[in-house]
């Protein structure tokens, strides 16, 4: 009985796939009919997607094939530092296609580079500076190679490979700061520290950080103090630090605080704080007395932290303080943790707007310095970062106040392009004395090829995207070229009236103005300024967001800072310099 059942089982079963068992069920047939159509649309649709799929990916594969093309052919004509398009509050321009004028342009700087960089290393190899006339070096800075580390985020920038690998080969194996020498703080600070982080920035290569605190740690004790305001000379291999004799035994402003911008660096790449809290300390010393102006002094007493009856300048021994102070701030990513720093230099520029004059007849508009409670009508150019810093930091302000500092900030690069246009030679001099109904008149007239005006051509490019900028620009590198360069190099002028040559070629004129005016006729994206801040120095450090607060010592507390860092370049132009 079970084998009957489970072959009369097995037969039912097989009837399905007779097709006379459909013939006499129309209803069951047309329902199979359907079940086999579904079924093959989906077989068909699912083939057909996998075939689209295919060729899009292959597609995609070309146009990534071409892109990575397009890349590299970018790289190879305009250096390996690409950021993406700023769309910040730093740049508020579309992205622009690319002129051909600005690549020829920028090729030119960029062989002014190159012949001022293979004097130097036929010439000057390892020294600190050039000196082009006669074909030899000179030690400056103590024998830092000065030249040779300013350099080296120029010729990353410019896509120099094999130049810049023969640098960091020498900064690898030769470069030494064990040495008994009086080094200023800050110039070491804005050139040597500054340099090395821009090119750890650049190149992740660890041995510039690595150098970078190496010579950090050796000022240091600048900052042993009572107030924290460091001493402005340091002995390199001892540690012996000091002010120098002409100061009075004060401190200088810009010498003291200008160092912040290095030493945050590299305590947030290194993650030992107390690069940091030295240079933090400086400015919660300041801010203690801060006037409600803004302005200080360029002398300080590093005793007791207070500032000393001298001048009030946004030129020499004053300007770089005050730059700091905003690029601090951008260097933190604007967050809360560095708004007293923003806070203090908008206190500041309420000081800044009470030295602003104009001239007659022509209205040219300029910076005084001040003196207990009178103005002299003179203007550093080194003054002339000033427009690039208001224009930056126009866009911290709201609508009206920000309109206000750029349109105040574009003022000004008019009078500093014309403290160029208004020589024989188109180049500017030292500084400028403005008379009423005369305009200006040049005062010290040598040029020691200066970067502050290109560097706010620069700023205010990018900003406003305005191509009057880049013609400027354009003007003053031809004046260096006319009047500067040389078979080894490029020199200053004694006299920008008479064209006299002298016989250094500054650090910073490849640190600084070939950089600025390269970055001038390059994209935007190349050295982007919401990824990157630039040191005084025009050494770019990548902006690292911060969230430690910064614990500014308000006036009515007692608490006794410890110590802190420098500043600018505001002390370039000091006794016995030239």
């Amino acid at each position: 009985m079970a084998r009957a059942r489970s072959s009369s089982s097995s037969s039912s079963g097989w009837r399905y796939c007779n097709p006379s068992y459909y013939l006499k069920r129309p209803k069951r047939l047309a329902l199979l009919f359907i079940a086999f159509v579904c079924v093959s649309l989906v077989v068909w649709d699912r083939q057909t997607l996998v075939s689209e799929h295919e060729v899009e990916i292959s597609k995609l594969n070309e146009e990534a094939t071409k892109l990575r093309s397009l890349v590299e052919e970018y790289k190879s004509k305009h250096g390996d530092v690409v950021e993406r398009h700023e769309d910040g509050d730093s740049s508020k321009k579309a992205a622009l296609p690319v002129d051909p004028i600005d690549d020829e342009r920028r090729e030119k700087v960029k062989e002014a580079m190159l012949h001022a960089w293979s004097s130097y290393e036929k010439y000057a190899w390892g020294n600190d500076e050039l000196q082009p006339q006669t074909r030899q070096g000179v030690n400056s800075f103590g024998g830092l190679g000065a030249t040779l580390v300013d350099s080296l985020d120029t010729l990353y920038i410019m896509g120099l490979k094999e130049e810049f690998q023969r640098a960091r080969e020498w900064v690898a194996n030769t470069l030494d700061f064990d040495k008994d020498y009086e080094a200023s703080v800050f110039e070491t600070t804005i050139r040597v520290v500054g340099g090395l982080l821009s090119a750890y920035d650049l190149s992740e290569d660890k041995v510039f950080l690595e150098k970078a605190r190496d010579i950090a740690d050796r000022l240091l004790p600048a900052w042993n103090t009572p107030s924290g305001i460091p001493y402005n000379v340091i002995n390199l291999a001892r540690g012996n630090a000091h002010n120098p004799g002409w100061t009075g035994g004060n401190s200088i402003l810009a010498d003291s605080g200008t160092e912040q911008v290095e030493f945050i660096a590299l305590s947030q790449r290194t993650g030992d704080p107390k690069y940091q809290q030295k240079v933090e300390n400086v400015i919660a010393a300041l801010n203690r007395t801060f006037p409600d102006d803004g302005l200080l002094p360029i002398y300080i007493n590093p005793h007791s932290g207070t500032s000393s009856y001298s001048a009030i300048t946004f030129g020499a021994m004053g300007d770089s303080f005050y730059e700091y102070l905003l690029k601090v701030w951008i260097q933190g990513n604007k967050t809360a943790a560095v708004r007293p720093y923003r806070e203090m230099w908008e206190r500041s520029m309420k000081g800044f707007l009470t030295l602003i004059r104009r001239t007659t007849p022509s209205s040219f508009t300029y910076i005084c310095e001040k003196n207990g409670h009178s103005l002299t009508d003179k203007m550093d150019e080194l003054a002339c970062f000033a427009p690039g810093m208001l224009a930056m930091g126009s866009f911290g302000y709201g609508p009206e106040e920000s309109q206000k500092f750029l349109s105040l900030a574009e003022e000004l690069a008019w009078t500093c392009y014309n403290f160029y246009q208004s020589t024989p030679t188109k180049l500017a001099g030292e500084n400028y004395f403005f008379h009423s109904g005369q305009d200006m008149s040049v005062g010290t007239s040598w040029n020691i090829l200066r970067p502050e005006t290109v560097e706010s051509l620069f700023y205010l490019w990018r900003l406003t995207g305005n191509k009057t900028y880049k013609e400027w620009g354009w003007n003053i590198f031809q004046a260096f070229e006319k009047n500067s360069r040389v078979e080894s190099g490029y020199v200053g002028l004694k006299d920008v009236n008479s064209g006299v040559k002298d016989n250094m070629m500054q650090s910073f004129f490849l640190a600084e103005t070939l950089k600025y005016l390269y970055l001038l006729f390059s994209p935007s994206s190349v050295i982007s300024l919401d990824e990157w801040v630039f040191n005084t120095e025009a050494h770019p450090i990548r902006i690292v967001p911060r969230n430690d607060p910064m614990n500014l010592v308000k006036p009515d507390e007692q608490q006794k800072p410890t110590i802190k860092l420098r500043n600018r370049k505001a002390g370039r132009s000091r006794p016995g310099d030239h």
